[in-house]
């Protein structure tokens, strides 16, 4: 098996211990990585705190920042097949979406280029005598906490704008696919950035991503994860003020209208839920659906999850596995609490004994109330409920303590505007299940987070404002 490292000060580094990372599509072992540990998450705090203090990131022309950035997107483009054959193999996601997590990396790179050498401040008018103006400065060193789901694009989601900024960056990847991120460093490392500017760490959560939440070097700290975690991690942050951005999953909700084009939702649903193994945590979880059209729309969903195929992720299915046995478990776990809270499984629901880490495509009709139609599953359930006027389907979508994404489908421009500036949620889409790109903030309310990711807002999520005024001599 391959052996894999962390990347600590410049330079790969192995470790006494080490992680075996299995491949989902088989069950098997896949290959190795060297197991960080406390003493390594300091050595990584201490150089990136070197880079800070030595102003090689901030002090520099931005269009040098620019420069560097754009050199890391074309190694990370150029490496795009040999890391979606990585990523597809320890993540189980088909090797199209694996590639696609590359391009898309190099594609965050590319946008926070453009925006490094145009983070400008403004001039505050005070009277005579006086002059003001703010500037945006760097956090200084950010910690960044990467999930499994989509590991080399959330990686690059916000490592981009925080070297466009001029922060240095510490990343812990995460234990169950932690192989791709280490290509997309190596990719980065071409591009020149100052020691010490970027430094990756695969150990355990409880140990190094603890101990890295805590430190005292830690300036900013990025997670995107299950809430639990992001609620241990925000306590943590609270003792030393640490400034946080927190993405933490939800349970969204698409509405079909009277009249849905059927063609359209179908589309989203496929996409929506089914992508990647429904381990997405914008994923539309829930359909609610017109009672004029419950019935065709619930049959032609179950038709859609069953015409589905499956399979692992080097062939393209459909449908791949999710990312491990622990989480298929708590996923069939769920679906069998559904069951008994009275829920009505319309289709799937079962571990199709594929070899691997395989759920079939469910559908499950159910009430508010049950647990299935308020938690997130993080796998491919859709749960269908009907609704009976546009005040009850606001009432249903909203209901939830998450508010990450939202969703209207249906013909008439009124109707979907109206609706969708009802939903609560930090995105809302329209017709058409993860509209936008990494144009678009992306960022939740309630417990799906705060601050935003994507776009140009994303660059404020790395700065801290800094007012200078001052007084003019009288002479």
């Amino acid at each position: 098996m391959q052996h894999y490292q962390n990347y600590i000060d410049g330079q790969w580094r192995d470790a006494s211990r080490q992680i075996t990372v299995m491949n989902p599509g088989t069950g098997e072992a896949y290959a190795t990585i060297a197991q960080a540990g406390i003493e390594d998450a300091d050595l990584a705090m201490a150089a990136a705190r070197r880079c800070v203090d030595s102003g090689a990131l901030s002090d520099v022309r931005p269009a040098q920042r620019t420069s560097w950035l754009l050199k890391a997107a074309d190694a990370i483009r150029a490496i795009a097949d040999e890391g979606g054959l990585v990523g597809c193999r320890e993540n189980g996601k088909s090797l199209n979406d694996a590639r696609d997590e590359f391009i898309e990396a190099a594609r965050y790179f590319e946008y926070y280029a453009g925006m490094a050498d145009k983070i400008e401040g403004i001039s505050v008018p005070l009277g005579k005598g006086y002059v003001d103006f703010t500037q945006y400065v760097p956090f200084g060193v950010s910690v960044q906490i990467v999930p499994w789901n989509f590991p080399v694009s959330i990686c690059a989601r916000s490592l981009a704008p925080a070297l466009a900024a001029g922060n240095a960056v510490v990343i812990k990847s995460p234990e169950i696919s932690p192989l791709a991120m280490t290509l997309l460093v190596k990719a980065i490392e071409q591009a020149g950035f100052p020691q010490g500017a970027v430094n990756l760490l695969c150990g355990k959560g409880s140990e190094v991503g603890s101990h890295l939440v805590k430190h005292q070097d830690t300036n900013q700290i990025v997670f995107t994860g299950s809430v639990p975690t992001g609620q241990r991690i925000l306590r943590d942050a609270a003792e030393r003020a640490t400034p946080s951005v927190m993405e933490l999953g939800g349970k969204s909700a698409a509405i079909a209208l009277k009249d849905v084009n059927l063609d359209t939702l179908l589309a989203s649903v496929k996409v929506g839920i089914f992508f990647n193994a429904g381990q997405v945590c914008s994923a539309m979880s829930r359909l609610l659906v017109a009672r004029d059209r419950y019935d065709e729309v619930k049959a032609a969903v179950v038709a859609l999850a069953e015409g589905l195929t499956i399979g692992q992720g080097e062939g393209n299915p459909d449908l791949t596995p999710v990312v491990s046995k622990d989480q298929q478990q708590r996923v069939l776990e769920m679906i069998e609490q559904a069951r008994a809270e009275g829920a009505k499984i319309l289709t799937g629901g079962v571990d199709p004994e594929l070899s691997g880490y395989f759920v079939a495509p469910t559908v499950i009709e159910a009430t508010p109330e049950m647990t299935i139609a308020r938690e997130e599953v993080f796998g491919p359930v859709l749960v269908i409920m009907p609704f009976d006027s546009e005040d009850d389907a606001i009432e249903l979508a909203n209901g939830t303590d998450f508010g990450l994404v939202a969703g209207v489908f249906g013909e008439g421009l009124s109707q979907t505007l109206r609706v969708a500036n009802r939903l609560r949620g930090g995105q809302v889409f329209i017709n058409e299940w993860f509209a936008g790109g990494i144009e678009t903030p992306f960022g939740g309310v309630g417990l799906s987070g705060f601050g935003r990711e994507k776009g140009q807002e994303a660059i404020y999520s790395y700065v801290q404002t800094r007012n200078i005024g001052i007084r003019l001599s009288n002479r």
